[in-house]
C-alpha cells in the first residue's frame, strides 16, 4: 500500500477531469451496473501511467463522444475495488495501468499496460477516441 500523500497527485489527474473514484467492490458493482458507457482506469504509481496512460485518458475526453461515466480505481491501494474492476476485465490478465470501455457492463475495449508502455499519450488519446467514436 503507497502512503495517501504519495498518490493524492495521482489521483487528482483523473478526478479534476471528472473521474469518480472508487474504492470498494460494491462501488465498482455500482458504477457497472449503470447503463450505457463507463470507462475504467485502473491508475498506479508507474511511469507509463504518469507519463502515457493519464495524459491519454485526460486529452481523450476533449473528444465530442465521451463515455457517459468515468471512474477509477488505483492499484496497489484501493485493493478490493482494483480485484473487482479486474474481475470485469476478464479474459485479460490483470496490469497497471490499463483502460478499459464497458457498454451497458459489458467489454468493448482494452488497453493493457504492454498497448500503453512506451506509446506517446497522443496515441493512447487516438486510441480511446476511436473507441469513443464507435460506442459511445
Amino acid at each position: 500500500m503507497y502512503p495517501a500523500e504519495l498518490v493524492k497527485p495521482m489521483r487528482e489527474d483523473l478526478t479534476k477531469v471528472g473521474f469518480t473514484e472508487l474504492h470498494t467492490a460494491e462501488e465498482v458493482d455500482a458504477a457497472m451496473s449503470k447503463e450505457g458507457t463507463t470507462l475504467v482506469m485502473v491508475n498506479s504509481v508507474c511511469g507509463c501511467a504518469a507519463a502515457n496512460a493519464r495524459p491519454g485518458a485526460r486529452v481523450s475526453l476533449q473528444n465530442t463522444k465521451i463515455p457517459d461515466n468515468l471512474v477509477t480505481v488505483f492499484a496497489g491501494v484501493d485493493r478490493e475495488a482494483t480485484d473487482k474492476a479486474r474481475a470485469y476485465m476478464v479474459p485479460f490478465p490483470p496490469s497497471s495501468p490499463c483502460i478499459a470501455l464497458f457498454k451497458d457492463g459489458e467489454l468493448v475495449h482494452m488497453l493493457e499496460r504492454h498497448h500503453i508502455e512506451g506509446r506517446p499519450a497522443e496515441l493512447i488519446s487516438d486510441n480511446l477516441i476511436d473507441a469513443y467514436n464507435e460506442h459511445c
